[in-house]
């Protein structure tokens, strides 16, 4: 009989063993961030359960960050890391419970559906090879991974690059929310497209940088929301330091090089089973023309995207409320543009769920295709 063993020592592994005797009866705690206290994200493979009922139990789930986020979510799991699934999942207030029997001797469990480091530089080098892009390292984390940016400018277009529009986007300021890459590549792959007359209007019009993983070091330590260093980034952008928080200071530093016109951050959100979007009405600088641009971009994504929706958020912040640490809102009031934060659910869309996969990698990725439409409807 082969002895069950459960493994994390892969790119951004994560979660403690309690119990691991019996497959119909394995006791996990969720992980805590290496520097920090946030506890959500979990990724481990299973080994020696081949046809055998397995229970997963994570004691500590009402314990950790987002304790709202396990009612109605279901865990992801795979066996070959490319196709992954939702199994039998409940939870009581307490514990978490899952189920499943793994085909094979080898099986994969995650938060969601992970976005490795290797396909990060992957995304990169594929970008890459289009003759519209340009990669600059602004620097390093503070394990020492590149900070990267893709640059996206159209140099035969007859509009000049001093008159483009500069658009913004950044994901993964929290490293677990890894559907945010998805999203990148979605609107990488669409905005790079040669034969898309969308992306060839935007490319007319917009320079775009894109910076697609902003907290490396986290994602690779298994963190859900900080860096190495312990710090929420989506916390630091009113005074970001190369010594705590060294990602946002480098693209803080571009951004004022560059000018934002729109930017957008995209999140997950573990509570919510919709897509939608956060604004920074809450902001001091707040103006008609801004909430007029918000507008058009929700309206245009709503007609174009059954995926997207503006009737379940957060709510609108009252005037003079804003978390000015928050990269949506420092953007907005440092450039007097449109700013969205974008968020997706860890569950799934409750619109129009997929019992499968609940919302996946892949769905994440044609959302991130989707929006070029509403920035084309926003950015005339």
């Amino acid at each position: 009989m082969t002895a069950l063993h459960i493994s994390t020592q892969f790119d951004s592994g994560a979660i403690e063993v309690l119990s691991l005797e019996d497959p119909s009866h394995i006791e996990l705690n969720i992980r805590p961030d290496n520097a920090s206290t946030f506890a959500q994200w979990f990724h481990f493979a299973l080994h020696g359960a081949a046809g055998k009922p397995v229970t997963l139990r994570f004691l500590n789930a009402g314990a950790c960050a987002y304790p709202d986020g396990w009612s109605g979510y279901r865990v992801v799991a795979s066996h070959d890391r490319q196709h992954w699934f939702r199994i039998d999942t409940e939870f009581d207030g307490t514990v978490m419970t899952a189920r499943t029997r793994p085909e094979c001797n080898c099986i994969y469990f995650a938060y969601f559906e992970p976005y490795s480091y290797e396909q990060h530089l992957d995304l990169l080098a594929s970008a890459a090879q289009s003759a519209h892009v340009d990669l600059e390292r602004l620097g390093s984390t503070l394990d020492g991974r590149d900070m990267t940016l893709v640059k996206i400018t159209d140099a035969l277009s007859a509009t000049p690059t001093e008159q483009k529009k500069t658009v913004w986007l950044i994901a993964r300021q929290h490293p677990g929310e890894t559907m945010a890459e998805w999203f990148i590549e979605g609107f990488l792959e669409r905005l790079l497209d040669p034969d898309d007359a969308v992306s060839r209007v935007l490319l007319e019009r917009c320079a775009f940088y894109v910076v697609p993983h902003m907290n490396p070091d986290g994602a690779v330590r298994g963190n859900l929301r900080t860096n190495a260093a312990g710090a929420n980034l989506n916390r630091e952008w009113a005074a970001p330091s190369m010594d705590k928080s060294p990602e946002v200071f480098l693209v803080r530093q571009k951004m004022l090089q560059t000018g934002v016109d729109l930017c957008l951050d995209v999140h997950g959100d573990e509570a919510l089973p919709y897509n939608f979007v956060v604004g920074s009405e809450g902001n001091p600088g707040y103006t008609e023309r801004v909430a007029a641009q918000e507008h058009a971009f929700k309206a245009a994504w709503l007609a174009n995207c059954p995926d997207f929706q503006d009737q379940v958020n957060y709510g609108r912040s009252e005037p003079g409320t804003a978390n000015p640490t928050l990269a949506t809102n420092w953007v907005a009031q440092q450039f007097g543009c449109l700013a969205f934060t974008i968020e997706m659910p860890f569950k799934d869309n409750a619109q129009h769920p997929n019992i499968d996969t609940g919302w996946s990698g892949e769905r994440s990725r044609k959302l991130g295709a989707s929006v070029l439409q509403p920035l084309l409807a926003t950015l005339r």
